[in-house]
């Protein structure tokens, strides 16, 4: 779980970082189009400083991975790839939007949900029943 955790946070933090900068460019990997609006350009920043907390919670969480706070990060973790990918998935296939990044990005998102799940398995395996 240590090493998921450090994965996540490098990506999760530095995407951040990226959309709170420069919404713009990244945007246009992942779906050929623009942020041609103020209001696009808020949202994105705004989603960058979400992408940015996550990260920051998973570098802290890194060296506590048997506690249950962790283990409720990994699970919201889970949960948060699995939304990135339907809505990527549906971003590619419903509204036809495409660029070089997207399908790359759904398949490391799927990596991450899938890893996250085998943590969560492994760690409920580890843990005593409750009586």
């Amino acid at each position: 779980m240590k090493n998921l955790l450090i994965v996540t946070a490098l990506l999760e933090a530095a995407t951040g970082v990226a959309l709170i900068l420069s919404p713009t460019p990244l945007v246009s990997l992942l779906v050929g189009a623009a942020l041609d609006t103020p209001g696009g350009q808020v949202v994105a920043r705004v989603a960058g400083a979400a992408l940015l907390a996550l990260g920051v919670a998973c570098w802290l969480a890194r060296d506590d991975v048997r506690s249950g706070a962790a283990h409720g990060l990994v699970a919201a973790m889970l949960l948060y790839n699995g939304a990135v990918v339907a809505v990527l998935v549906y971003a590619g296939l419903g509204l036809k939007l495409s660029a070089v990044g997207l399908w790359p990005a759904v398949a490391l998102h799927v990596a991450l949900a899938l890893c996250c799940g085998v943590c969560l398995r492994r760690t409920k395996a580890q843990s005593p029943t409750d009586t």
